[in-house]
């Protein structure tokens, strides 16, 4: 289920990395890609009811995320701006959101 921290973006020639959103700290600030599991990932059931979660909340592709804030025990949940709301997710739930990165400004 877990992906590589980053990956190379090859779309429209943009060289930006990509992220999943579960691996990122506090203060990236980044462009949703993909919600779900990647090409050859296994899609059951469970997988298909996360992404459909994850999208009625609001993380559609193109939509502007960042990370405010990071719970104490393991930096799990994590709190999410997303576009003009505030979100708080798992970070296994995290996990299935891929972000083009912006810019880090990194832990605290």
């Amino acid at each position: 289920m877990y992906r590589s921290e980053f990956t190379a973006s090859a779309q429209d020639g943009d060289t930006a990395p990509c992220i999943s959103l579960g691996r990122g700290a506090r203060g990236l600030r980044g462009t949703v890609l993909r919600v779900g599991a990647a090409d050859g990932e296994p899609c059951d059931e469970a997988v298909m009811e996360l992404e459909r979660r994850l999208l009625e909340m609001g993380f559609v592709e193109g939509a502007s995320v960042e990370i405010i804030h990071e719970g104490f025990i393991r930096q799990d949940p994590i709190a999410v701006k997303l576009d003009d709301m505030r979100v708080a997710l798992r970070r296994r739930d995290a996990e299935a959101i891929l972000v083009r990165v912006a810019t880090v400004v990194g832990r605290n």
